[in-house]
């Protein structure tokens, strides 16, 4: 995550000024990222030990995921805008797209945490209701990326432009696909240690490609239209490759 964060900032100044934000914004994200994950790794190590057994044991002191809520609460509206500015929209459109699918993504973490909670056989028909409920702005953005901006993704003039645009969108969808399917590990009959460890390693997985893979590609969109400017322009600039 956090030589993500170094790569990107270090980039920043061989962008083109109308794509520094989008590459500023995706260093941010999982520089938030990386502080959360060492929160989350300290509050693990405090919570469980292993046994001469080779099976995890609690400590007495509570495992605190909502780490890794508050770090989603930040980074996932994030990691939809810097995808939203290296686009070709209009200004007006950028904040209107910017706004929505910030604020959905915000709803659908919020929704998500309660269920998160409820771990006890007793409690998962809480975790099913909370999980539907999140679905529904977690279906709004899937919707949104791949069908609601796919005229703007369509109107880019280069093809390499857009295929790597299409690339992100759907990097991003696969890998947020995989968040509601480790949410449900309780409910297909994973449980005791093994489910909490299964849930971490899952979500962990999946933060790597959506905020790193997906970064990288926004800063290889930020870097080909950069090209693209300079070389409308006749005038050179040097990219990092």
């Amino acid at each position: 995550m956090m030589a993500t964060t170094i790569f990107c900032w270090m980039s920043v100044r061989s962008c083109a000024q109308r794509y520094k934000s989008a590459l500023i914004i995706t260093g941010l994200v999982t520089f938030i990222a990386a502080y959360h994950y060492m929160r989350i790794f300290n509050s693990w190590t405090e919570a469980y030990a292993w046994t001469a057994e080779g099976t995890l044991e609690l400590t007495g002191k509570p495992f605190n995921d909502a780490y890794r809520y508050m770090d989603w609460l930040l980074t996932v509206p994030l990691l939809l805008i810097e995808i939203i500015l290296v686009m070709k929209l209009d200004p007006a459109e950028t904040v209107s797209k910017s706004v929505t699918l910030g604020l959905s993504s915000a709803l659908m973490i919020i929704l998500g945490y309660p269920g998160e909670t409820m771990l006890d056989a007793a409690h998962l028909s809480g975790r099913w209701f909370w999980w539907v409920c999140a679905m529904v702005p977690f279906l709004y953005i899937v919707q949104t990326l791949l069908v609601g901006l796919s005229a703007a993704t369509d109107s880019e003039s280069d093809p390499k432009i857009a295929s790597l645009i299409k690339k992100a969108q759907v990097a991003t969808v696969i890998s947020w696909c995989t968040y509601p399917v480790v949410y449900v590990f309780p409910m297909l009959g994973i449980q005791g240690s093994n489910v909490v460890v299964f849930i971490q390693l899952g979500y962990s997985i999946s933060d790597i490609i959506s905020k790193c893979g997906v970064g990288l590609l926004v800063y290889n969109i930020t870097m080909a239209k950069t090209a693209a400017i300079y070389s409308a322009s006749g005038e050179k600039q040097s990219l990092l490759a």
